[in-house]
């Protein structure tokens, strides 16, 4: 029992530091990059593997927790693709525009052929 009591608490401490360091890489790739669309793709997938890691990391260390911290990180997995896809269309769709080096706007060819196609 006491060996699976270690694992767990190391386990958990591997995981909260593993995400810290993409919450870290998730907040530079916000500072950093060129564009908001640019910038919603880094601090979604980033920050959402860091704050699942750190949850769950928080769960295995206090194990009364665990139950909670699933859910909360089932949550977190569902809610944060959502609400960043809602963002990126919002704001495509107010005309912030893309940034000059941006190769493929897909969303734009799309409304494009749409509206073409209802005339």
């Amino acid at each position: 029992m006491e060996f699976l009591m270690m694992l767990a608490y190391y386990s958990g401490l591997a995981l909260i530091i593993f995400g810290a360091i993409f919450l870290f890489l998730g907040a530079l790739g916000i500072l950093r990059l060129p564009d908001v669309y640019n910038r919603l793709q880094a601090g979604t997938k980033a920050t959402t593997l860091g704050a699942f890691s750190a949850i769950i990391g928080a769960g295995l260390l206090r194990p009364e927790w665990l139950p909670k911290a699933i859910i909360i990180a089932v949550f977190l997995l569902m809610a944060n693709p959502i609400s960043s896809h809602a963002l990126a269309r919002a704001s495509y769709r107010r005309g912030i525009k893309l940034w000059s080096g941006s190769v493929v706007d897909k969303y734009g060819q799309y409304l494009k052929e749409k509206k073409e196609g209802k005339k």
